[in-house]
């Protein structure tokens, strides 16, 4: 079928809204009709080439939710009809790392900037007659798409499709870095650097699993007022503030738990970040740096004499099959707020002024909503 879809075509460029050509759902694969689209930092990161394609054009867009529209040969656990999420990494269940209890780590995943079809390493979208490569296998930034299986998630239909889409990674991802990878415990303290999607999510996160103090940190003023409201204790605008107020405040044992949440990591402030955890405490690296950044700066003494604890996180080390559902289940059920983290909703074509509010501090998670007029 003939749509549109945000595409970028270099790096440091805006997202061109244009037609694009999707083919028919093959082998294990589904159509689904794109209702809502998240729109994450890590979008942003092919823009500025701190995550990289196999190639361009790129179609962007890795947090979605819509319908099942059609299903090909061999797809047994979804039907025409359908309300899924996309799982921006996919969980075949078969792998060693899936069978090893890492289905976030699925080793399909291998191919997530390869662009090419799990089923059989072809293209399934096109533009101008060059093969286009979605973002995360998915390219959730046009209404419809063709995936596979093993990246689609069904929900209950009753929850808002602004709403599931963001479970489809910011949610899971903030929300697991505090309670599976971190592993917070209750009356520990915690620290959340970075107030978006991500940062909102781990602090709910946090304070579900019975956090004491919870200091959140970001330099932007409105985004401390919403982490006040969402369960945070103490806010702060920079890190050095938070780590002076965290001391006296825990009376020098600092936050027993930290998780990393800003727009891109970079390795020159990771040692600060470390200044803030406690002693044989953790910092989780849950935000992404850029793939060529190779270099950090750590205090390697202080790392063992203090027992310390660095941790990277994907997806928020869970189970997308298992986890998208809880924390939908959650929302239900009035344990965890997610209509307060969509900000703003965009047409497509405004996609471009979308991003500009994110790097503006204006958004906690922009979501794009598509219309009949956007098919």
């Amino acid at each position: 079928m003939k749509t549109k879809g945000a595409l970028l075509w270099e790096f440091d460029q805006p997202w061109s809204v244009e037609e694009i050509e999707i083919g028919d759902p093959r082998k294990h694969e589904v159509e689904i009709q794109v209702e809502a689209a998240g729109m994450c930092h890590s979008d942003h990161h092919l823009v500025t080439g701190g995550i990289p394609m196999a190639g361009f054009p790129v179609l962007g867009g890795h947090e979605g939710a819509g319908i099942i529209t059609e299903v090909g040969e061999g797809v047994e656990d979804l039907a025409v009809g359908d309300h899924v999420v996309l799982s921006f990494i996919p969980s075949c269940g078969k792998c060693p790392s899936c069978q090893a209890g890492l289905r976030n780590l699925c080793d399909l995943g291998a191919l997530l900037l390869a662009g090419t079809s799990v089923t059989d390493g072809s293209f399934r979208v096109r533009a101008k007659g060059h093969n286009v490569f979605p973002m995360t296998l998915l390219g959730t930034f046009a209404p419809y798409m063709v995936v596979h299986e093993s990246s689609v998630v069904k929900i209950d239909p009753a929850v808002p499709f602004e709403v599931a889409c963001l479970v489809g990674c910011g949610v899971t991802t903030g929300y697991g870095s505090a309670t599976r990878i971190a592993d917070v415990r209750p009356g520990e303290d915690v620290a959340v650097i970075g107030l978006g999607g991500v940062g909102i999510s781990a602090l709910q996160g946090a304070v579900n699993a019975g956090a004491r103090y919870v200091f959140a940190v970001d330099p932007v003023p409105w985004k401390r007022e919403q982490a006040l409201k969402f369960g945070a204790t103490h806010a702060y605008a920079t890190l050095e503030e938070a780590t002076a107020a965290a001391a006296e405040i825990t009376a020098g044992g600092m936050a027993k738990k930290v998780i990393v949440a800003v727009g891109e990591v970079r390795g020159e402030d990771v040692d600060s970040w470390m200044g803030i955890t406690a002693k044989a405490g953790t910092c989780v690296l849950t935000a992404m740096g850029s793939l060529v950044d190779n270099k950090a700066t750590l205090n390697l003494a202080m790392l063992t004499l203090l027992q310390k604890n660095l941790r990277g996180a994907i997806f928020g080390g869970g189970n997308p099959h298992y986890d998208i559902p809880q924390l939908l289940s959650l929302y239900r059920a009035g344990k965890l707020e997610l209509d307060s983290m969509v900000t703003r909703q965009y047409r497509l074509e405004q996609i471009n002024e979308g991003y500009r509010d994110m790097l503006e501090g204006k958004n906690i998670r922009g979501v794009i909503r598509f219309t009949d007029e956007d098919r």
